[in-house]
């Protein structure tokens, strides 16, 4: 497999794009095949390179990245997202600027175009702020700037939860960015997500992106695990004041930072332990409830303890 760093000899590793491609001949001018045809050989070519350091990527597998990419680039050329007024074109164009040589500006801007376009989806808002970090193609300047100036843009949707979600990703992975939060603006935006949008999923990946993703990541800089420590603590009201169901498949990946190439050999005993997660802090916020014999219910407006 390619995400072991090298195909099985023989692999019919180009059967299926070159399947997608005689189906790109057959509609040219459709923006939505370029758009799965790219964002087809943008995956394939993630899948050669992986997310290791340049450094640590063969020759062979970077040259790979290379060519799939700009395959995609020109399969995309002739479209421009802004001119068509589609959130799938805009959202291609994002995921190109992977491919690319850093222009901190070109991601910023189309990001924004992005978010602007579809501002009640918040996964460009985190996607934003993951790659506006250092590491990749911004600093924490323009990390705080731009999770202010989308909290700005998308108040009427989000209040000030478009903050946190620029800052979401970020804070989990880098220490320096989660030291420079502004945390009264960061937990506001989570009630605000969380007034505008109480559904149970939502209240899930809330308290568990707390609770685990930054609940479970203190590194010893004290002032981000300052931090760090009164968002995991944000978890408690989230589940006592909106927690209606438990959806344990969001708070097993919560405790792996949300990897979207991690490898799942059985997805049971992953949620398996995604819902043990969830029962720990459920049976800690309501231990004296449970010693005393009464059982945890899941209402309308949240979990609740009863006579058993």
């Amino acid at each position: 497999m390619l995400m072991d760093g090298k195909p099985p000899k023989g692999a019919p590793i180009l059967a299926g794009i070159e399947a997608l491609e005689h189906e790109l001949v057959d509609h040219p001018n459709c923006y939505v095949m370029a758009c799965i045809v790219a964002q087809a050989h943008m995956d394939i070519a993630w899948a050669w390179r992986g997310n290791g350091w340049d450094i640590e990527v063969p020759a062979r597998n970077r040259a790979a990245f290379t060519a799939h990419f700009d395959r995609a680039a020109d399969i995309m050329a002739e479209f421009c997202p802004q001119s068509l007024n589609s959130p799938l074109l805009a959202a291609t164009g994002c995921a190109l600027l992977g491919g690319i040589e850093k222009n901190k500006r070109q991601v910023a801007d189309s990001y924004e175009a992005l978010i602007d376009l579809n501002p009640a989806n918040p996964r460009p808002m985190r996607a934003m702020g993951n790659h506006l970090l250092p590491r990749w193609y911004g600093s924490y300047p323009e990390l705080e700037l731009e999770a202010r100036r989308t909290a700005a843009r998308t108040e009427k949707i989000w209040g000030a939860g478009g903050y946190t979600w620029v800052q979401f990703d970020a804070i989990s992975c880098d220490d320096q960015a989660c030291a420079n939060l502004d945390l009264d603006f960061f937990i506001e935006g989570l009630r605000d997500i969380l007034t505008r949008k109480p559904d149970a999923y939502t209240a899930n990946l809330l308290a568990a992106y707390c609770a685990n993703s930054i609940g479970q990541s203190f590194s010893g800089n004290d002032q981000a695990d300052l931090i760090r420590a009164q968002i995991s603590e944000c978890s408690q009201w989230i589940v006592r004041e909106h927690l209606t169901e438990l959806h344990p498949m969001i708070w097993a990946h919560a405790a792996r930072g949300f990897d979207n190439n991690l490898r799942i050999h059985s997805p049971g005993r992953f949620a398996a332990s995604g819902r043990d997660d969830a029962v720990r802090l459920i049976s800690s916020l309501f231990s004296s409830e449970i010693a005393s014999g009464k059982r945890i219910v899941f209402t309308e407006t949240g979990p609740v303890a009863m006579e058993a």
